[in-house]
């Protein structure tokens, strides 16, 4: 089950694809969460640039900065693209540490599972009433029954970034999480109370 609609996905994973050709990103957001775990695609697309490659894409889109956000924006056929950079873009994970965080995964720049589910949680809190938020939530559960989270490490970065709340806010979402294992294709109970159970006593550790 997707929670976007595959025209759109589809789309998406094209333009991806292209920008992919022309610039140098870390990729961040539902599409790198669907390349570290193969679960749920994504419909928007979410990139960390530097200064250099900020140039190459205004010469190449119709890039518009928004100051409220803090980052910039365009749109190739149809698809958003949200670009942020260092010292401008509010990360609870400084962008600088982010390009010293991460893997390559078919080809693209991925952070670090660890890195990736802080920035998830970021994003869910500022829209948790909202489809994206949704969404957002999946993606954290995606990341948290990988088995790719290495929660030392979680706790170390959420540790270092005076980011605490992060755990209890983690922890909420797993204990409330249903239609988000849903999506993922998880409907046995017992089998999602053990994961759940899992997340849990790691968090705890």
């Amino acid at each position: 089950m997707e929670f976007w609609n595959e025209i759109i996905i589809d789309r998406s994973f094209r333009v991806l694809q292209g920008l992919k050709k022309k610039i140098d990103f870390i990729l961040i957001g539902g599409w790198a969460v669907y390349f570290l775990t193969k679960a749920l695609k994504s419909k928007d697309i979410d990139i960390i640039v530097d200064f250099e490659n900020l140039v190459k894409i205004k010469l190449e889109l119709d890039v518009k900065k928004t100051k409220f956000l803090k980052k910039y924006e365009a749109e190739v056929e149809g698809t958003s693209i949200d670009i942020y950079v260092p010292y401008y873009s509010e990360f609870a994970v400084p962008i600088e540490e982010i390009f010293k965080n991460f893997l390559v995964v078919e080809g693209f720049k991925i952070p670090k599972p660890e890195v990736l589910l802080i920035l998830k949680q970021q994003v869910e809190m500022q829209r948790r009433d909202s489809v994206k938020g949704q969404k957002d939530r999946v993606d954290i559960i995606c990341l948290a029954i990988s088995g790719k989270i290495d929660w030392k490490y979680y706790k170390q970065l959420v540790e270092k970034f005076g980011l605490r709340e992060y755990e209890s806010e983690l922890e909420k979402i797993v204990r409330m999480a249903r239609v988000e294992f849903e999506y993922l294709g998880l409907t046995n109970l017992r089998e999602i109370k053990k994961m759940k159970e899992k997340i849990l006593k790691e968090l705890k550790v």
